[in-house]
């Protein structure tokens, strides 16, 4: 649990807290909750200083983005509110609605993101295809209900994705909008592979290298689908690309609590048995066909392209910048 203080109002702290302990999930809809704190922040700041504001504006940023180390989309999505205090903002109130604009913008974004990758994605889907998705991704699903409202008669297997079992979430989603479902644990994906045309999973960070960092079990899926020679697709809006990746970053994995595996009862009687928890995992670019995006469908190899021209070239790495940062406040 985060230590709330009287600094920021209480839906900034449950958020932050519902970020850190995934009751929000999925990188897109952390990016987005995340504007939507920035946004409430601004709304309730009630002093009249503006370079207080812009220091509690920061302030809320740096409680957001340490929530959870591996999704790029937090940071990416707080940057693009901060720009707001960027602009030619003389006053308090110039400020204020600089941050609210900014980050409805971002909201609105995403939105539109979900729609051209649908837009793209569901060409790559043929009538009568079988599907196989993993974790719970808004983009993936996006792609999926796309083909099946333009009639495309589709099979998914959706992976439980053990241990927060995000596949029910998946199953739900699909099942509601009449797509046909059968929900399977990630460990028969070799087995069910043979009887599947094409595979499309989310991302929570797209590398410059083209590697996508994505829930734990997605290499696994995309080893088995390589052997057998069937389509990977990667639905993912640009604002997961990782700037930082171009200087040589390395995206953080995070480690998830134990009890997430095993209940209290039974570590407290194993005192001496280790247990790691891995959120995500790593895919390489060889095994991906293609990251469907809101500009597009482009080839692993071209991430690099997609973060310079929308985010430029880092000077510096995050790691240098975080303690920057920390040296200056």
């Amino acid at each position: 649990m985060i230590k709330e203080t009287a600094l920021f109002p209480q839906q900034v702290y449950q958020i932050a807290n519902d970020i850190r302990d995934m009751k929000i999930r999925g990188a897109g809809r952390i990016a987005k909750a995340a504007a939507e704190a920035l946004k409430i922040a601004a709304e309730s700041y009630k002093g009249e200083d503006l370079e207080d504001f812009k220091r509690y504006i920061k302030e809320a940023a740096k409680l957001l983005t340490s929530t959870r180390p591996t999704a790029v989309s937090l940071p990416n999505a707080v940057s693009w509110v901060l720009k707001a205090l960027n602009t030619n903002v003389n006053t308090l109130q110039a400020a204020r609605e600089a941050v609210i604009n900014q980050a409805n913008s971002f909201i609105q974004y995403a939105d539109q993101a979900l729609r051209k990758i649908a837009e793209y994605g569901e060409k790559m889907l043929r009538d009568g295809d079988t599907v196989l998705t993993h974790c719970n991704s808004l983009a993936a699903i996006s792609v999926i209900v796309e083909a099946h409202k333009k009639g495309k008669k589709l099979h998914v297997f959706a992976t439980e994705t053990r241990p927060m079992y995000q596949g029910y979430i998946t199953s739900e989603m699909l099942l509601k909008e009449g797509v046909n479902v059968t929900l399977i644990p990630e460990s028969s994906v070799r087995q069910i592979i043979r009887k599947v045309d094409r595979v499309i999973v989310g991302a929570d960070t797209v590398a410059a290298n083209g590697a996508v960092v994505n829930k734990i079990g997605t290499s696994l899926i995309a080893l088995a689908a390589h052997e057998r020679a069937v389509d990977f697709f990667v639905a993912t809006e640009t604002f997961k690309f990782s700037p930082y990746t171009l200087i040589g970053d390395i995206v953080p994995i995070e480690f998830r609590p134990p009890s997430e595996i095993v209940g209290v009862d039974f570590l407290k009687s194993h005192p001496n048995l280790r247990i790691l928890n891995p959120a995500f995992d790593v895919t390489p670019p060889n095994y991906i066909t293609g990251i469907i995006t809101e500009l597009g469908i482009i080839p692993p190899k071209a991430a690099a392209i997609i973060i310079e021209e929308m985010y430029g070239r880092p000077v510096i790495s995050s790691e240098i910048l975080g303690r920057v940062e920390e040296d200056i406040s």
